[in-house]
């Protein structure tokens, strides 16, 4: 299972003057940074903690979906 297979939603907060990835998959997993790129830098390692976390509880770790839907 790849990090980078999991949907990232990604937007400006003027509140937090960066930007913010939501991966909505796996719950409580975001990040943040001064920079797109650095954003979803910091997501993939935010992945990366929460999948090693949920094996460490053993808790389920969902598979990807690819492209979810949101209106």
């Amino acid at each position: 299972m790849k990090n980078s297979n999991y949907e990232m939603i990604i937007w400006w907060s003027e509140e937090d003057n960066a930007f913010v990835v939501d991966v909505p998959e796996l719950p409580g997993c975001m990040a943040h940074g001064k920079s797109r790129v650095a954003a979803i830098k910091n997501a993939e390692e935010a992945i990366t903690f929460w999948i090693k976390t949920a094996k460490d509880d053993g808790t389920p770790i969902p598979e990807p979906k690819g492209r979810l839907l949101y209106a």
